[in-house]
Parts: structure tokens; C-alpha cells; sequence
């Protein structure tokens, strides 16, 4: 068998672990508050959660181009696919770490991270490949930080007016009906995150695809790259990531129906509108974000900011922490890509 062909079926089936690992790390962006307000039970969330995962890769073309051809400039042979699977390699590896400890990091950024490291690696060994830095700042980087700050005001002025809107209601009531809101705006946050993580292993399958000169381009994605990357993503997402639903639903903040409603409504939104502006945000970010300006509307000792403070550590981290382990995971894998 061609080894460009065996090289190429080695990342791509790593690509898919990954995405894995991704639907149980980020399961609880869509499900963590709908959990914890008991709107939801955790099996139906985490079911209804990866449907909504499955059908929104199919809607991710936009992100899987930029991933695929806006982060890393790679040469096609076997060298420059070492440097992808390096590169998934330090992902997965983050996303188990951050996993154990309980911390909702983000996949996405873990996923960049991964393949700046390991081409800046790849660099110091003569291969010619090249990071977009451009691309990555205008892509990556800003909207890295607008969509926390998006998700934090608008999850505060949503709240806001929910708290206007509904001031005379029986809160008997009230909490029934957001309750059943939340089925609605659980299942939009759903399809919002399988159109950005499932979007991003598409553009690594096209990626190796290209490098192992199996295809001429690097931003067409074939139809069977949406299916696997959707399948693996919702299987993850079935499996749970308990810890993080936990770090999410019950330790940032304690959240009632209406704040929930809010939280995944305005998380919703900022994930389908940069899905379709071809923009790879962390799904992670801004579900905490909206959740964490939810809280700040009730009081600012309603957050548990400690708590916050780690997420935001661990978020600060993902990149060069990833990047780390890729170029690692580059050195160790190099013999067999050379």
C-alpha cells in the first residue's frame, strides 16, 4: 500500500479521536445548563445534544475552510503530514489534561495551538511549511477575545430583559415555561457547537488529504468528511464529560430557567453567526461567558470568580500548552514520517 495513502489514514483516524475526545470535553457547553436547571434530564440533554452536534457539521463548511487553509501553510508528502498528526496529537493530549482536572477549555484553540507547534517545530528541521500569522490574528486571535466579551454583555443585557419582560410573572410558572425554553435554546446551542468542532476535524481531514496528494485542494471538503467528523463528535458528546459539566452547571454559578434560557440563547446566536462568517471561535468560551454575564446581573458575589479565574488560567494556557506538546509529540513522531 502507498504510505502516503497508510499516512494519510493515520491522521485522519486520529483527526476522529480527537473529535471524540472533543464531543466529551465540550458535551457540556450544550447541556451543562439545561442540567442544572433540571430543564432537561442529563441522558435526554446529552442525547438531544449530540443530534444537535450531528446535524450542525453539515452546516460547517465556512470554519473547515479556515482551519484547513488559514492557520498553517504545509508542502504535500510525508513529512508535512508528521507535522498534522503532531499537531492532533497535542490537541488530544491537551483536551485529556484539562479534562482530568475538570477545566472547560477550549478544543478549538487547543487544536490551532496544536498545529502552530508542531509546524514551528517542523521549521527547525528544514521542513517548508509556514504558520499565517495574519490569518490566525484576524481570524483566530480577535475573535478569540470579541466572543467572550459578546457572549459576557449580551448574556447580560439578555437577562436583563428577561427580568423586565417577565418582572410581574408567578415564579412558579415562570421557571416551568423556561424550562421547557430551554429544550429550544439547548438544541440551538447543539447544532451552534457541531458547526464549529465538528467543522474544525474536517478542515484536519482536508488537510491530510491534501499534504498525502490525495486531493488538489485544501478547502473542499468531501461529503464522507461531514459524516465521519459528525458521527465521532456525536458519539463523544454521548459519552459526557461529566467533570466539566459539573466545573460549568453548578460551580461558576448557580443558574435557575430563565438565566439558563438567556445563557444558551445568547451563546447560540454568537456561535451560528461566526459559523457563518468562516470564524473557528471556542464553543467553550462562549457558553462561560454568556453563563458568567447572566450572573453578574443578579449580583457580582453570585459568580464564584475564583472558580472563573481557573477556567480563565486554563483558557490562557491552551494555546501555548498545546503548542508545547505538539512540538513534543513532532520530535517523537519525525522517524516515522521522514
Amino acid at each position: 500500500m502507498d504510505p502516503l495513502l497508510i499516512g494519510a489514514i493515520t491522521v485522519i483516524a486520529v483527526a476522529l479521536v480527537f473529535d471524540y475526545t472533543n464531543g466529551f470535553h465540550d458535551a457540556a457547553n450544550a447541556i451543562a445548563t439545561s442540567v442544572s436547571t433540571r430543564a432537561l434530564t442529563p441522558r435526554v440533554a446529552l442525547g438531544m445534544a449530540a443530534v444537535g452536534n450531528f446535524v450542525g457539521a453539515h452546516f460547517g463548511g465556512a470554519v473547515a475552510k479556515t482551519v484547513g487553509d488559514g492557520v498553517v501553510g504545509l508542502p504535500t508528502g510525508m513529512e508535512a503530514l508528521g507535522v498534522v498528526l503532531a499537531g492532533v496529537l497535542g490537541a488530544i493530549s491537551w483536551n485529556l489534561i484539562t479534562w482530568y482536572f475538570g477545566l472547560p477549555s477550549s478544543s478549538s484553540h487547543a487544536l490551532i495551538g496544536g498545529l502552530v507547534g508542531s509546524t514551528l517545530c517542523s521549521l527547525l528541521f528544514g521542513v517548508g511549511g509556514s504558520v499565517k500569522w495574519d490569518g490566525i490574528l484576524l481570524k483566530i486571535v480577535i475573535p478569540m477575545i470579541a466572543s467572550p466579551l459578546a457572549g459576557f454583555v449580551l448574556g447580560a443585557l439578555a437577562m436583563l430583559l428577561v427580568i423586565w419582560i417577565f418582572r410581574r410573572s408567578h415564579p412558579g410558572r415562570l421557571n416551568r415555561g423556561f424550562r421547557l425554553a430551554q429544550s429550544v435554546s439547548a438544541a440551538a446551542m447543539s447544532v451552534g457547537h457541531g458547526m464549529q468542532d465538528a467543522a474544525k476535524t474536517m478542515g484536519i481531514i482536508v488537510l491530510a488529504l491534501y499534504t498525502a496528494k490525495l486531493q488538489g485542494s485544501k478547502t473542499d471538503t468531501p461529503e464522507w468528511a461531514y459524516w465521519a467528523s459528525a458521527a465521532a463528535l456525536a458519539l463523544g458528546t454521548y459519552a459526557g464529560g461529566w467533570r466539566i459539566i459539573r466545573t460549568l452547571g453548578r460551580r461558576v454559578i448557580h443558574l435557575d430557567p430563565p438565566a439558563g434560557f438567556a445563557a444558551e440563547s445568547v451563546a447560540a446566536t454568537v456561535l451560528w453567526v461566526n459559523s457563518q462568517l468562516g470564524l473557528p471561535i471556542s464553543t467553550t468560551h462562549t457558553i462561560t461567558s454568556a453563563i458568567l454575564g447572566v450572573g453578574a446581573t443578579k449580583k457580582l458575589s453570585a459568580v464564584r470568580w475564583g472558580v472563573a479565574g481557573n477556567i480563565v488560567l486554563a483558557w490562557i494556557l491552551t494555546f501555548p500548552g498545546a503548542a508545547l506538546i505538539a512540538a513534543i509529540a513532532y520530535v517523537i513522531c519525525r522517524p516515522l514520517f521522514g
